[in-house]
């Protein structure tokens, strides 16, 4: 069983930055891993995701330059570096395990879901 916690979310201004962290139990160095990001109202969204090897990364066009994603198999984290953060990044943000390795886009496409971290970017 794989159980994800992320941490590291909080308020910050617009231009700030902000490292989120995803801690997962179980076996998820074969798995590639995504972050997704929820506003109110709204439906979840993909944000990115990394290859099992760390060697391939996706990123969805509005955050593409801005947000990275790493993982350190060591430690069982995958991370997403937030830069220039803009309002509308606001969102609970979410990290998920995919263990057939899709590097799917999709929330159907993801097993294993953390319980989110509030972003929140004032003006």
């Amino acid at each position: 069983q794989v159980q994800l916690v992320e941490s590291g979310g909080g308020l910050v201004q617009a231009g700030d930055s902000l490292r989120l962290s995803c801690a997962a139990s179980g076996r998820v160095r074969r798995y590639a891993m995504g972050w997704f990001r929820q506003a109110p109202g709204k439906e979840r969204e993909f944000v990115g995701n990394i290859n099992r090897s760390g060697g391939i990364t996706y990123y969805t066009d509005s955050v593409k330059g801005r947000f990275t994603i790493s993982r350190d198999d060591a430690k069982n984290t995958v991370y997403l570096q937030m830069n220039s953060l803009k309002p509308e990044d606001t969102a609970v943000y979410f990290c998920a395990a995919d263990p057939y390795q899709t590097m799917s886009a999709q929330v159907k496409d993801y097993d294993y879901w953390g319980q989110g971290t509030q972003v929140t970017v004032s003006s």
